[in-house]
């Protein structure tokens, strides 16, 4: 019962839900995440780091880039179960709708140039 409040939790806030929808279109670093966000790179990181924990997204290191993509749900069935479900899930919905036309747009050696803050 754990893993399924585990994943639950994890899916509770919307933050954590607009970035695995973003992740269904593609790969994605943090800063990317940041900048279609408009969130502050601590706060990007904590929400991975949760959906991380639930089993929703891995990570791959490539060079400096630490990139995300939602996990292959071999890990937990509850994961795996929404993962599939939320493909087809708030595509409809106006804010999710808009952030998903922002995700081809986004450009990571763009980003970074812009604000050099942003974490990779």
């Amino acid at each position: 019962m754990k893993d399924f409040i585990r994943v639950m939790k994890a899916l509770s806030d919307p933050s954590r839900i607009k970035i695995l929808k973003m992740l269904t279109r593609r790969e994605l670093c943090v800063c990317e995440l940041q900048a279609g966000l408009g969130l502050a790179q601590p706060t990007v990181s904590k929400h991975l780091r949760i959906l991380e924990d639930a089993g929703l997204v891995e990570k791959r290191k490539d060079g400096l880039w630490m990139n995300y993509r939602p996990a292959d749900g071999l890990s937990s069935p509850y994961a795996a179960t929404l993962l599939g479900s939320l493909k087809h899930w708030l595509n409809d919905d106006p804010e999710i709708h808009a952030l998903l036309l922002k995700v081809p747009n986004l450009d990571r050696a763009a980003v970074c140039a812009r604000s050099p803050e942003v974490a990779r």
